[in-house]
């Protein structure tokens, strides 16, 4: 996977901010191989670049459900953020260790056999 594709991840602060770092690699981990998978499918490098950029959005709100609910514990806000992003993956019911329900979230969202959803 050339750099240039991997650099919007790795340089990205937003990405992993205000989680620990177990939480961080989970998800920085969890980009990089739905990026590999973007990139294998993207019939250019343009395409393949504009579905690193949705993922990368996509990466930030995951991260910032996982700071309000666990670190912050706003469930308020986390329960809003998720119906904003439309989060399809089960809501926790009350408190979790946060590099749980991060590998919890990423497992799900790899997961995924819904036709209509993609990155893409």
């Amino acid at each position: 996977m050339p750099n240039s594709l991997l650099r919007p991840i790795f340089e990205n602060d937003a990405l992993a901010r205000g989680l620990g770092d177990a939480e961080a690699r989970i998800l920085v981990e969890w980009t990089v191989d739905q990026a590999e998978r973007a990139a294998e499918n993207a019939g250019s490098d343009e395409a393949a670049g504009q579905a690193v950029k949705v993922l990368c959005g996509r990466a930030r709100a995951i991260s910032c459900f996982v700071r309000l609910w666990c670190i912050e514990e706003n469930a308020s806000a986390a329960y809003q953020l998720a119906a904003c992003e439309r989060f399809p993956w089960p809501l926790p019911t009350g408190p979790v260790d946060a590099c749980d329900l991060m590998y919890d979230i990423t497992n799900w969202e790899s997961g995924r056999e819904d036709p209509n959803f993609s990155f893409l």
